[in-house]
């Protein structure tokens, strides 16, 4: 009944109530469907003597001879961890870089999205890519317009993303005013937190020591060996 318990997070009462009430109950504990079960206070005494009675350490001897003579339990082996990075499939962009992408990605998601700024994109192509030479056109009327003609549109994942992006690169000062974020002023998110791309979220910039670095995902592998076989 223990078992029962710790694995559903029932309170003594509620288990008691359990094996009153419930077939599983009575089958997992080899009831009869017409045991009336027991008051709630003797899972607590029951606990007490386990830990303050020699006989629980019996117990779980016996508990453990068992399982190995089932096989679900072996002796000790040995393991080895190990890790290896796997590469995200976003691009390489500088901080600022990254800004314009989010940008870029928000106002194509909400061109998708809200009929109400076809109009307006049409006219008004999207900025550039990072690394174009062609000048970028401010997305302030497209905002603008998008949340006064569609007061109820729900951002989408990238414009999230966007969201998450500039809290990371900027604050706002004393006056109300957005400024960057730099390394001197000890605001930057540590790299563990920091995104990276606005297509996944959930890439990040992973260090192992001073000279492997990549912006991904670090894997860690556990291999256990033993005698007979290799999991």
């Amino acid at each position: 009944m223990c078992a029962l318990q710790f694995l559903l997070g029932l309170s003594d009462r509620q288990a008691a109530e359990g094996v009153r009430c419930r077939i599983d109950f009575k089958y997992a504990m080899a009831l009869e469907l017409d045991d009336p079960g027991f008051h709630h206070s003797v899972l607590a005494d029951f606990r007490e003597r386990l830990t303050h009675d020699d006989r629980a350490d019996r117990l779980l001897d016996l508990a453990l001879t068992r399982l190995r003579g089932a096989g679900l339990v072996r002796e000790r082996t040995t393991q080895r961890t190990d890790s290896t990075h796997v590469l995200a499939a976003v691009r390489d962009l500088t901080r600022l870089e990254l800004v314009t992408e989010a940008v870029r990605a928000v106002l194509k998601e909400m061109a998708r999205t809200a009929t109400a700024v076809r109009s307006v994109w049409a006219r008004t192509p999207p900025g550039p890519r990072p690394g174009s030479s062609r000048p970028a056109t401010t997305p302030g009327d497209w905002l603008e317009h998008l949340h006064r003609q569609r007061p109820g549109y729900r951002p989408g994942p990238q414009a999230e993303a966007l969201r998450q992006i500039v809290v990371q690169n900027y604050y706002r000062d004393s006056a109300g005013r957005l400024r960057w974020r730099t390394a001197d002023d000890g605001e930057l998110p540590p790299s563990s937190s920091a995104v990276i791309s606005p297509y996944d979220t959930t890439a990040r910039y992973v260090r192992h020591g001073h000279i492997i670095r990549w912006k991904g995902f670090a894997v860690h592998v556990t291999e256990t060996c033993a005698s007979d076989s290799v999991t």
